[in-house]
């Protein structure tokens, strides 16, 4: 039975170092199932967000170069985090309460995961016992 984020969540999500440009996050951000760009420092903990709004607003309007804008400089700090031992129901609950769709997972700082409220869905779904009157 699925009882933790670590459970449930996505690993290894996209990330890239803070030195990496806004070229390189449009390049990923470019794929229909990458919704964020996640920054990290070379220990690997999360410093930040890049979003296709980001790089409109940070790059584009301002008439900046993406290949000469590194991402530490337009990153936003993640709305919210969630610890990878957190429970899956406490969790759920917090990803409907902020009405997040998918959120960062960390262990000690460092990216681990994403937890995305779909998946949890299925995941939670799943570990509900079988309807004795479907065949």
């Amino acid at each position: 039975m699925v009882s933790l984020v670590r459970d449930a969540m996505v690993p290894e999500p996209p990330w890239l170092a803070a030195d990496a440009t806004a070229q390189e996050a449009g390049a990923l951000l470019a794929r229909p199932e990458v919704r964020a760009v996640f920054v990290c420092d070379d220990s690997g903990n999360l410093t930040g967000v890049v979003t296709r709004k980001t790089l409109v607003r940070e790059v584009v309007a301002l008439g900046r170069d993406p290949r000469e804008t590194p991402l530490g400089e337009i990153a936003e700090e993640p709305h919210y985090t969630i610890d990878s031992s957190e429970q899956l129901d406490v969790a759920f609950r917090f990803l409907e309460e902020h009405d997040a769709e998918r959120v960062p997972v960390v262990d000690g700082g460092r990216l681990v995961g994403v937890l995305s409220r779909s998946v949890l869905q299925r995941r939670l779904a799943e570990d509900e016992p079988p309807d004795e009157h479907q065949s």
